[in-house]
C-alpha cells in the first residue's frame, strides 16, 4: 500500500522524462532557419525559399534573387498548379510536352524515417488483391506470415489457418526456388493507394522475389540481382506513373531503384545512407529528383536525373 502512494509521483517523473526533451527539441527546431530547397532543372541549380523572416526570400545557391512569380517558374514541375491558374505554364519543358495531367502522373514524394525503420514489427502482413477489376482496392479478411516451412494465411475472424490458400501459395513459392524463412519483407499493406505492387521479399539466402495475389491466385516472380548485392532494406513504391517497383538499400548503404517494366535494379549516384539514423526524402518529377538526407549532423541535399539516376548537384 505504501508503494501505491508513490505511484502518482512515479508517473509524473516518467512523463517529465518524455516531456522535457520534447520541449527542448520543439524550441530548438523553431529557432532553426526554415528553408524549402528544391533542384531546378531550369536554372540547373538548387532554388531556396527562406521563410525565417516576416516574408519569404527567394534565392539560389549562387545568391541570385527571384520574385515569387519567378520562383514558381523555375520550379514549374512543383508549382504547376499555380502556373496554370495564372496561365503561365509553358507548353514544353526540356523539349517534353507538359500539362496538369503530366505532372500529376509523374510527380512523386517518398519519405523514410529512422523511427519507422527502427520500430518493432509484428510479422503479420495484408496481401491485397492486385487484379480485382475494381477501381478501389479492398482490404482482405486475412493476414499472412512466413515461417521456416512456408507461407501461412490466418483468418482474422476465426484466428485459424487457411490451409488451402496457404498450401497453394507455399507451393508457388517453392517452385520458384524460394528458401524459407524470409529475410526481408517489404510492402504497403493498405488500400489507400491507386494500385498494388504486392511485396518484395528476400529468402534465407538473400534471393529477391515479388509476391502478389491476382484473381485469388499467387503471382510470384524471382528478380535477378546484381552480383554481390546484399539487400538490407526495401521500400515498395506505388507511385502513379508505375515506373518503379521499389527502392533498395544494401548493406553498404548504396541506394538502388527497381524498375517495374523489366525488373532491372539500377544503382543511383546517391552517396551511401543509413536509414536507421537518417531521414530520407525524395521529391521527384519526370526530369529530376531532389533528395535530402537529414540526421544529427545536418542536412545534405542531392539532385539526380530521373532517367539514369546520376548525380547532378549536391548541397
Amino acid at each position: 500500500m505504501k508503494a501505491l502512494r508513490f505511484l502518482p509521483w512515479i508517473i509524473v517523473s516518467v512523463l517529465l522524462i518524455e516531456f522535457i526533451p520534447w520541449c527542448y527539441h520543439f524550441i530548438a527546431d523553431r529557432s532553426e532557419p526554415k528553408q524549402f530547397v528544391m533542384y531546378s532543372g531550369i536554372i540547373e541549380d538548387f532554388a531556396i525559399m527562406d521563410h525565417t523572416g516576416d516574408s519569404p526570400v527567394y534565392t539560389d545557391v549562387k545568391g541570385r534573387s527571384y520574385t515569387e512569380a519567378e520562383f514558381d517558374s523555375i520550379l514549374a514541375p512543383f508549382y504547376y498548379r499555380q502556373l496554370i491558374s495564372e496561365e503561365r505554364l509553358p507548353d514544353t519543358l526540356h523539349g517534353v510536352p507538359v500539362s496538369a495531367r503530366f505532372f500529376q502522373t509523374e510527380n512523386f514524394t517518398f519519405r523514410s524515417s529512422p523511427s519507422e525503420i527502427n520500430k518493432p514489427v509484428v510479422p503479420l502482413y495484408f496481401l491485397l488483391e492486385s487484379m480485382s477489376g475494381r477501381v478501389d482496392l479492398s482490404m482482405p479478411d486475412d493476414v499472412f506470415r512466413i515461417t521456416s516451412t512456408g507461407i501461412e494465411f490466418v483468418d482474422m475472424k476465426s484466428n485459424s489457418i487457411k490451409e488451402k490458400k496457404s498450401r497453394t501459395f507455399t507451393e508457388a513459392m517453392k517452385k520458384k526456388g524460394f528458401q524459407f524463412p524470409a529475410k526481408v519483407i517489404a510492402g504497403n499493406g493498405t488500400n489507400r493507394k491507386d494500385y498494388d505492387n504486392g511485396y518484395l521479399i528476400t529468402d534465407s539466402e538473400g534471393a529477391l522475389y515479388n509476391l502478389k495475389m491476382q484473381r485469388g491466385r499467387p503471382y510470384f516472380r524471382k528478380i535477378e540481382t546484381p552480383a554481390g548485392l546484399d539487400i538490407l532494406y526495401m521500400f515498395v513504391t506505388e507511385f502513379r506513373n508505375q515506373r518503379w517497383l521499389g527502392f533498395i538499400i544494401d548493406k553498404d548503404g548504396c541506394f538502388y531503384v527497381l524498375e517495374s517494366g523489366n525488373y532491372s535494379i539500377v544503382k543511383t549516384g546517391l552517396p551511401p545512407v543509413d536509414p536507421t539514423e537518417t531521414n530520407i526524402s525524395i521529391m521527384g518529377n519526370a526530369f529530376d529528383w531532389t533528395v535530402s538526407y537529414r540526421n544529427s549532423q545536418g542536412v545534405k541535399r542531392y539532385a539526380i536525373d530521373s532517367q539514369k539516376y546520376k548525380k547532378i548537384r549536391e548541397m
